[in-house]
């Protein structure tokens, strides 16, 4: 799951690469989501421009026009990107970025945790 304010190109970076891994990784029934958090009326298109542009075919892309994210979540209100990793309603791990401040090297580390939202069988 990502929760993001914003579409930057960080977050298009690993929405491209959560996308790719998901569907590797369709025996494993993994689902990936992003939720953009944002009121701007402009959002809706780029999130649609964002999909069609990069060839998203398996994430879920969705808004909601709360910028403090969906009732009932805790966000950080600094963060601008937020990935949670969880399986069967379990947190294996999580991420928070304020805006500008996620890196390729962080995209790595989140890929890189994957596999702790994967069966055995499927590592």
């Amino acid at each position: 799951m990502i929760l993001a304010r914003e579409i930057s190109d960080d977050l298009t970076s690993l929405v491209k690469k959560i996308d790719a891994a998901t569907a590797k990784n369709s025996k494993a029934k993994m689902g990936s989501f992003v939720v953009l958090c944002n009121d701007d009326e402009k959002t809706e298109d780029k999130l649609k421009e964002l999909a069609k542009k990069e060839g998203i075919k398996k994430t879920i892309l969705a808004l909601i026009d709360l910028k403090s994210g969906p009732k009932g979540m805790e966000i950080d209100p600094k963060a601008d990107i937020t990935v949670v990793l969880y399986s069967k309603r379990n947190t294996k791990a999580q991420f928070a970025y304020a805006k500008g401040e996620m890196k390729s090297k962080d995209i790595d580390a989140i890929m890189a945790a994957l596999p702790k939202i994967l069966p055995e069988e499927e590592k």
